[in-house]
Parts: structure tokens; sequence; C-alpha cells
């Protein structure tokens, strides 16, 4: 791909940009919508968790493979693909007729959305290659997702109250095709010079240690934490990722190469990836029912309590972004980390959710927390990797991110479930004062997980970003530079 003009690669900019605002804004205006669904369509509170979970999970299994695709066949043809599958996934959604058709329209979606995000942070990447201009351009990719969790709930409250939830699908339908249009035009076509092959034994074991995970997770709280089916797929879950880290080390060319966690930044960008986005995914399914079930909120009004969270994730994001590329990561993680961690604790010691005052303060620190760890995830995850794997390191860190949303929203619903009967199923039978009470009773075990995921983020801020993990990220680049196989050394792979 030949030098471009500032001005072409600030389109190539929006138009990536517009695709993270399609997926982005597709789950916040969900969220907001998940009590009117299931009201509609009779679900469980785990039915809920199924229409977020069905999409993260095909989303988390299938990035890699987009990632890798894409390095292969075409970075601009696979994201035209997945515009294409993802505006007819939500056309689907929009006309679903029951819980089970509306989650398998969800896992349509997100075969479309599997070839946008990577790919587009992969195109990213690669027009925009001096370091700091890239982290800036990363800083307002990042800032698209404040945005969407800015207009998210407003826009998806609105419509739901005015229209039906079945009106939220609506939305991508323009945005869709204005995004498949102007990439035909403006986007140019990439290649990696080498990419990976397939490699549909690891995809496989993938999909099997996300899906039987959730699924155990999820359904534990029904079934019962000692069920033989729970404790099964546990086992299950645990020996595909056993197997899949004894094949993948083996592979000369793996779907998840170990290489790039020889790069501590790296690695810890990735568990940072998942304990954010673990945190965010719980935060937004937990407090929507609360607004909604417990506070009686209408859609509309619990859209303009999470509004506080969405400004300061969108002042925040491009802010972050700035603060890596002449600072580094550090600064961003750490204080994401410390006032997530604030968040968290001030809803589990001081319950938050007694007073208006202390609930906007908890909104407000965790949309900080949420805006500053962005940008530091995706430049961290890209930065020092050759650029013939931009799509794959992109996609290992997008992959991390939806596990880590997957794990959330299943963890929290765990725990609100085993916690009490839940707080859907006390709101229409106790007085309001009980329904609350034991809503936080329920509640203050998970705000824990929370508290916890942002101590993790400070921690890792810390270690991973010294001049030791700068040089573990050389050495890891170095290996890909060697062509070193994966987990082994070079006279073995040659034997």
């Amino acid at each position: 791909m030949g030098e471009l003009s500032h001005r072409r690669r600030m389109l190539v900019l929006a138009i990536c940009c517009m695709s993270l605002l399609l997926v982005s804004l597709d789950n916040t205006v969900l969220n907001v919508a998940l009590p009117s669904m299931r009201g509609d369509l009779h679900a469980s509170v785990s039915g809920m968790q199924w229409t977020i979970d069905a999409y993260t999970l095909v989303l988390a299994s299938l990035l890699m493979l987009a990632g890798s695709t894409a390095d292969r066949v075409g970075r601009r043809r696979t994201f035209q693909a997945g515009l294409v599958i993802f505006t007819v996934g939500s056309a689907l959604c929009s006309l679903a007729p029951s819980l089970g058709a509306l989650v398998g329209f969800r896992m349509v979606q997100a075969v479309g959305g599997s070839m946008l995000n990577p790919v587009a942070m992969s195109i990213i990447t690669n027009t925009f290659t001096e370091p700091r201009e890239r982290a800036r351009a990363i800083g307002a990719w990042g800032g698209v997702v404040g945005i969407s969790m800015a207009a998210g709930p407003i826009i998806g409250g609105l419509m739901v109250e005015s229209v039906g939830w079945r009106s939220i699908f609506w939305i991508n339908l323009p945005l869709g095709i204005a995004a498949l249009v102007l990439t035909v035009r403006y986007v140019p076509e990439s290649r990696a010079p080498a990419p990976r092959r397939a490699d549909p034994v690891g995809q496989v074991l993938v999909i099997a240690v996300l899906g039987l995970l959730t699924y155990a997770i999820i359904e534990a709280p029904n079934r019962g934490w000692s069920s033989p089916l729970i404790l099964t797929c546990a086992a299950l879950s645990a020996a595909a990722l056993a197997g899949l880290i004894h094949y993948e080390r083996r592979r000369t060319e793996p779907l998840i190469d170990v290489r790039f966690f020889h790069s501590a930044p790296f690695s810890g960008a990735t568990v940072v990836a998942v304990s954010a986005f673990a945190a965010f995914g719980g935060f937004l399914f937990m407090n929507t029912l609360y607004l909604q079930d417990v506070r009686g909120l209408s859609a509309l009004g619990a859209g303009l309590w999470i509004l506080p969270m969405a400004l300061m994730c969108f002042l925040c994001a491009p802010l972050s972004g700035r603060l890596v590329g002449t600072y580094g990561p550090r600064l961003p993680l750490v204080l994401a980390g410390v006032t997530t961690t604030a968040s968290g604790v001030l809803f589990a010691v001081f319950d938050a959710e007694a007073t208006d005052a202390l609930l906007l303060l908890g909104f407000v620190l965790f949309g900080i927390g949420f805006g500053l760890v962005n940008a530091p995830i995706t430049n961290t995850a890209v930065s020092g990797m050759p650029r013939s794997q931009a799509g794959v390191a992109a996609a290992v860190a997008s992959t991390s991110r939806q596990v880590g949303t997957s794990l959330g929203v299943a963890v929290i619903g765990a725990v609100l479930a085993t916690g009490a009967a839940s707080a859907a199923a006390t709101a229409g039978h106790a007085a309001p004062a009980r329904a609350a009470a034991e809503f936080v009773a329920a509640a203050r075990p998970a705000w824990w997980i929370i508290a916890g995921c942002g101590a993790l983020i400070l921690l890792l801020g810390v270690v991973t970003t010294g001049r030791w993990a700068e040089g573990t990220t050389r050495h890891a680049a170095a290996l890909f530079e060697e062509g070193a196989p994966t987990g082994q050394t070079s006279a073995r792979s040659r034997r």
C-alpha cells in the first residue's frame, strides 16, 4: 500500500471508526432494551444474558480467524464482507419472532462483526505508520466507543419507548450501507506479505473453550453448580484449553501464536482487555436491571442515568490516546485501574445505590476508567510487532475484549442469580425498598469482582510498561523476524 495523503488517511480512519460505531452502538442500545425484550419474548435473566453472550462468544471465537483471513485474502475485501453480513444480521434481528430466533440472528451479526473491528484496526495500523500519529488515530478510534456509549442509551431509550425494541436494530442498516459504499471508494486493499494458513483444529478448540465455559457459568444458577451437565461442560472446556495450548505450540502457523505472548506488554494488554471489558459488560448488565427493574425507570430514564458514565468515556478516550502518544501507556493504565477500583469499592462498601449522588459518582468514576483503558490496550497490542502481523495482533486484542465482555455478563449474571432470586423476580413481588435492599445485597460480590478487575489493571499497568517489558517486546518481534516456530527452538523445528 503506497503512501496516502493526509486527507485520504483521515477518510480511511473515519470509515474504520464507522464500523466500530456500528458494533459498539449495537451493544449499548441493546443493553437499555433488555427489560423490554425480556417482557415481550417472555425470557428469563439467563435468556437476556444469552442475547449478549451469543453475540460476543461468536465474535470472540472468529476474530482470530478473521484477522488471519484478512491478512491473507485482503483486508478491504474481508471488511466489506463483514459489513454486508452484519447489516443483514441486524435486519434479521429486528424480525425475530422468539428468543431462540433472536439469539440465532445475533450470532449471524457476530459473524459479520468479527470481520470489522480487528480488520479495521489492521487497516489503521497499516495506514498510520508513524508511532505518535498512530497512537492519536487509535485514540480517535477509542473515542468512537465513547460516542456510542453516550448516544446509545439515549437513542435506545427513545426508540424502545416510541417504536419498540425491534427498532434498535434498524439503526445499523443506513450506517452499514454507508460504510460499505465509502469502503469501496476510499479504502485501499492491503495484505500481509506472509500470512498464516487456516487452522481449523485450533478454531474448533477455541469455540469449544469459550462456548462450554460460558454455558456452564450462565446456566449454573438454574441447574445447580454441582449439576453433572455443568461439571461436564466445565471439565470439557478445561480439556479443550489444554488441547489448544498443546496443539498450537506445535503448529508452524497457528491460529494463536504464542510468540506474541513473549512480549510482556502484549500479554499484559491481553489480560487488561479481558479485565476491563469483563468489568464493563458486568457493569452495564447489572445497572440496566437495577435502574429499570428495581428503580422502575423507563428505558429512556435508565439511558439518562448511564449518560454520565458514557460522557466520561467519550471525553477520556481521546485524552488517553494523547497520553499514550506523549508519555506511553503506563499513566492511562494506572489512572484507569485506580478509578475502576474506586468505582467498585464505592458500590461494594458504601452502597452507592443508596443515594443519587453516590450512584452518579460511581458511574462517573467507572466511565473515566473505561475511557482511559482502551487506547493503551490497542496501541500496546500492535506496537513493536511486525506490520505483517498487524491483523493477527489486533485480532488478539479484540478477542480479549469480547472474551472479557462474555465472561463479565456471564459471571455477574450468575452472581446476581445465586445471591438472590434476581432483581427481576423480587421487583414484582416485594415492596420497592425490600427489592432494592435484596438487589444491593446480591450485587455486592459482583462489585468486588469489578473492583478486583480494576486492581489487576493497575498492577499490570505498572509491571508491564517499564524498560524490562520493552525488552521483551523487542525479543518477541525478533522471533517473528527469525521465523522461529511457535513454542519451539529453531534447531528443533528444522529436524
